[in-house]
């Protein structure tokens, strides 16, 4: 039948004239035939015919060639499955509805159903009937549009697909997430938002070029596709801002592992035709609906907690809260005042003692920086560094404090070392390194009594300018220290060609973890190894407790600075106890140093059956925390924890003293991408919509799950203490 000319469907057909019969017109039907065989020939137009079941009976010659099968392959073939609808077709309608309702149609764009035939056809048909009225199938024509539609869906790609990475452009994300909410809100589904901006990205294209940019730009577009692994569409906004949409997951653990996964990946060195280069990400999350409803508040919302990020030292990601924009007007305000303290003169350095474990020995003095501000008072270096090196503030004051340690520590005993963090931003500065051999040619400053301590986050850098400028400061004389070990990206085969002389561990590895009160001494046992395998020294600061300072001293860590031994001292308090002599501190549990111990101190909720309490927060962990407030509770007793902003968290009581208690949770907390912790998941505000409250982004405040409850309220089960006097029924 394929082979068959198409004019034999014409002879003997109710209404077709007999062939050499002349029409009215002085065509004779052969050659109204004729015209219709050159015009199939020449494959400008093809004709298909089915039965009364749907299946092919007739096809051009041309376009079965162009299927690659052979005629008897193609025919009593259903025709819709020789041919699908090509997307974005009308109603996305399959042939085979189409010809199942039996009526015609016209200008339907199908393509091969084998995906590597390279086929669009525009198909039109109307349904036969024989003279009883019975259905006899389809008779209609093709029109290959192949090139046509090609060239249209080229256009449309470009119109929605950014030309150098394949990605997403932002008015098709725009699109998406518009369709993505819209859809999501009546079916009640969660979607994540991921804003992304590379870090130092500039640096790339102002030492190698734009070209090697717009390579680099493709390579991090290709590791985005392996990270996100399909999960979600990817576009790209512009420069080096990117986006991430995931449909159906609000798990923040989840989440966050991915935002790690991502900012790694694209941390890794990338090769360039011009050479070797690496660069970092910062991330912002938010969530639908828990974060924004609307593209609007969503991606508001994502740019507010990628702005976070970035200003919280970059290479981190940050999960919108509600307290960000009122932090983003508080860090804008802060960077004013910053750059008015800088000429004013109001910053200070304090000085906390280095202790050698073997001996006791004070070694080295670490310089804090201290901001008195006329209406803040005195503002802690962890408050103000961070918005310091988002405003590149901090190369101004990094250069100040250099060369006050230094003078400083001329003043001071011959074999004290003076330690000074050194900001990412302040190292990667053009002529850092010019700048501290003239500080040190200026101060009279023996380089070996300088110690540079350099966070893991500088090794991110350009290779080979961080190689060149640790040679030239090693080459100087000054001791180099890798600070927070273990809490950055740096790997262990960088670590083998850089001259660092120590490993600082800091305060986060004396975290409480489960199974021990004093943190992670496992990974402080690798450190100690792996600082003894390359002849590094081991540091720990933080250090906050005689059993902490012991275990440590057993574990091997040769130098530790904290308030087990001391506080920041003045400049003044160095030189009079330096005046005293050899320089000795007794390790102590007590006084002021055990009350500067940092600890987490707010005011949280705690729900128990159909009560609400304040209670105060003293400790968190990933798995517990310690709550101040409610007298006589039992251990085994169930409380839900609300944390603010739709965060509950299941626990029970583990162990109980007086008013306070230690509870264990149910679900473990998770990363926030700040430092500190959050729950996986929040209070839907689908729920609270079914429970009669707006569907709007959840605000900050309580969830006293109050919904739903009788309308008579037990009476409390506990007494609030004095550190706890509000309570209040839910």
């Amino acid at each position: 039948m394929g082979a068959m000319p198409f004019s034999d469907f014409f002879k003997g057909k109710k209404g077709a004239q007999v062939p050499g019969e002349a029409s009215p017109e002085g065509v004779t039907a052969d050659d109204k035939v004729a015209i219709v065989e050159d015009i199939e020939t020449s494959g400008s137009l093809g004709f298909w015919t089915t039965d009364g079941s749907g299946r092919t009976t007739y096809l051009s010659n041309w376009i079965v060639s162009a299927l690659g099968l052979a005629a008897d392959r193609v025919l009593d073939q259903p025709m819709q499955q020789l041919f699908i609808p090509v997307e974005g077709e009308v109603d996305g309608r399959s042939l085979g509805l189409r010809l199942g309702t039996r009526k015609s149609f016209a200008g339907l764009a199908v393509q091969a159903s084998r995906d590597s035939i390279d086929l669009v056809l525009r198909l039109s048909g109307r349904p036969l009937y024989d003279a009883e009225g019975e259905f006899r199938g389809f008779r209609g024509s093709a029109v290959d549009v192949t090139d046509e539609f090609r060239a249209e869906e080229e256009a449309n790609r470009l119109a929605k697909f950014d030309s150098l990475t394949g990605l997403a452009n932002r008015h098709r994300m725009e699109q998406r997430i518009d369709s993505t909410l819209h859809a999501f809100r009546t079916a009640k589904r969660a979607a994540a938002l991921m804003m992304l901006d590379l870090d130092r990205f500039k640096q790339v294209n102002d030492t190698l070029g734009h070209a090697a940019g717009d390579q680099l730009l493709q390579q991090v577009a290709d590791r985005l596709r392996g990270a996100v692994a399909g999960r979600g569409e990817i576009g790209r906004l512009g420069g080096d801002e990117f986006q991430v949409l995931i449909p159906d997951i609000d798990d923040r653990g989840e989440l966050g592992e991915i935002a790690k996964k991502i900012i790694q990946i694209l941390s890794q060195p990338y090769s360039v035709e011009e050479g070797r280069c690496s660069i970092g990400c910062s991330v912002g999350i938010a969530i639908a609906p828990y974060d924004g409803v609307e593209r609007d508040e969503l991606t508001r919302a994502a740019d507010l907690a990628l702005y976070a990020s970035k200003n919280g030292g970059r290479g981190q990601f940050r999960f919108y809260a509600a307290d960000l924009e009122h932090e983003a007007n508080l860090r804008k305000r802060m960077e004013e005042d910053l750059a008015e303290a800088i000429e004013a003169g109001h910053f200070t350095l304090e000085y906390q003692p280095v202790v050698d474990l073997s001996d006791s020995r004070v070694v080295a003095l670490e310089a804090q920086y201290c901001w008195s501000d006329e209406e803040r008072g005195r503002v802690e270096a962890d408050t103000f560094l961070p918005v310091a090196e988002g405003s590149r503030l901090i190369i101004p004051i990094g250069q100040w404090g250099l060369r006050r340690a230094c003078e400083d520590a001329v003043q001071w005993e011959h074999e004290l070392r003076v330690a000074i963090r050194v900001s990412p931003v302040q190292f990667e500065a053009n002529g850092f390194v010019a700048a501290v051999e003239e500080v040190l040619e200026e101060t009279g400053l023996d380089p070996a009594r300088l110690e540079l301590r350099l966070p893991e986050s500088v090794l991110l850098g350009d290779g080979t300018k961080v190689d060149k400028a640790l040679a030239a400061l090693f080459k100087l004389g000054v001791r180099l220290t890798l600070d927070q070990f273990g809490t950055g990206l740096s790997s262990l085969s960088y670590l083998r060609r850089a001259p660092f002389n120590a490993l600082r561990i800091g305060e986060d590895f004396f975290e409480p973890v489960l199974g021990s009160e004093l943190g992670d001494l496992e990974l402080v046992r690798a450190v100690v190894a792996l600082g003894g395998a390359m002849g590094m020294e081991i540091v720990a600061s933080g250090v906050h407790a005689m059993a902490l300072m012991e275990e440590l001293k057993r574990l091997g860590v040769n130098q530790v600075c904290g308030f087990v031994y001391s506080g920041a001292l003045s400049n003044e308090q160095v030189l009079e106890e330096i005046s005293q002599g050899e320089w000795i501190l007794a390790p102590t549990d007590s006084g002021i140093q055990r009350a500067s111990r940092r600890t987490v101190f707010r005011k949280i909720g705690l729900i128990h059956e159909d009560h609400y309490y304040d209670v105060t927060l003293r400790n968190l962990s990933r798995t517990g925390a310690m709550i101040q407030g409610l007298e006589d509770v039992p251990i085994g007793t169930m409380f839900v924890l609300d944390f603010g902003q739709g965060q509950l968290a299941v626990c029970s009581v583990r162990r109980t003293m007086d008013d306070t208690q230690g509870v264990e949770f149910e679900q473990e907390l998770v990363d926030d991408g700040a430092g500190g912790l959050c729950t996986r998941h929040r209070v839907s505000p689908y729920e609270l919509a079914a429970a009669g409250v707006p569907l709007q982004a959840l605000p900050p405040g309580r969830y006293t799950l109050a919904q739903g409850l009788e309308s008579n309220p037990s009476f409390a089960q506990f007494k609030l203490s004095a550190n706890a006097p509000n309570q209040q029924a839910a």
